[in-house]
């Protein structure tokens, strides 16, 4: 699974059932980048996707399954990444953040 699809499995446990085009709002992502990802998670039955003119999509139960298992590595991963920056580090990406808006 890339990293873009992670990203939108993700975003979608946070939102909910969302207009596609929406999360490539909220991700920044192309809209090709978003609709290749969406087709590929749907193949694997993680995603939902309407078949309306602005197709929405939304996590399955399989879907939910996975992020409930990833949630605790990815919380795991991110406390060690911190830990590593160290207060300065953080301050930096939060500046550059900033910068990029």
């Amino acid at each position: 699974m890339t990293e873009s699809q992670l990203s939108i499995l993700f975003a979608l446990k946070k939102l909910g059932k969302v207009e596609q085009g929406k999360i490539g709002e909220t991700l920044i992502l192309e809209r090709s980048t978003v609709s290749r990802n969406v087709k590929l998670l749907e193949k694997i039955e993680v995603i939902t996707k309407t078949s309306n003119y602005r197709p929405e999509i939304e996590l399955t139960k399989k879907g939910q399954g996975l992020i409930n298992t990833l949630t605790p590595i990815w919380e795991k991963l991110m406390d060690n990444f911190i830990e590593k920056l160290g207060e300065n580090g953080l301050e930096s990406i939060k500046y550059l953040e900033e910068k990029l808006r």
